[in-house]
């Protein structure tokens, strides 16, 4: 008989992969509010995961940071760009083509860093605590750390200027 943590690992799991999909095609409703909210439920899944690998603080950050803030800018762009039925219902298939290239992308380096992961791959950064995960933070992964808060300087910016009227 399988052990509790083991259960709530694949409830976890399969609740993260159900509402992965859910955000991209949801045969309920094509409203990009319900995808949002589907984020919200695959990102509390994910800190569920997280929990069970001891990893107490990212599973709390996950919460806070992704499913409370984040997840409130998503909503107030969803508001103010105020898409048209229309709009939604067209395909492009740029974006397809696009799309499917950046998702084998992504499944390429997935399987060659599984392939090239070291034996104690589970627990890279010790237990989860948060003095050994903000060391590595900074000293091993400093450069990627600061390439994402650019990234998000530069979607803030695109996000207030996609929202003003007119440009002068």
């Amino acid at each position: 008989m399988p052990a509790l943590p083991d259960i709530l690992f694949y409830v976890f799991a399969a609740l993260t992969l159900l509402c992965g999909v859910l955000v991209v095609a949801n045969p309920l409703s094509r409203s990009p509010v319900t995808s949002a909210m589907f984020l919200v439920l695959t990102i509390i899944s994910m800190s569920g995961l997280f929990v069970l690998l001891h990893a107490f603080f990212l599973g709390i950050v996950q919460i806070i940071v992704y499913a409370g803030a984040v997840m409130v800018l998503f909503l107030f762009v969803i508001m103010l760009l105020d898409l048209k039925e229309e709009a939604r219902r067209k395909f492009k298939f740029f974006g397809i083509g696009a799309g499917l290239i950046s998702f084998a992308a992504i499944v390429f380096i997935m399987l060659k860093s599984l392939k090239s992961a070291a034996p104690d791959a589970n627990n890279p950064a010790g237990d989860g605590d948060t003095a050994s995960l903000g060391k590595l933070l900074f000293t091993q992964y400093t450069l990627p750390f600061e390439v994402v808060s650019v990234l998000l300087l530069v979607a803030m910016v695109g996000v207030i200027l996609l929202c003003k009227k007119k440009l002068e």
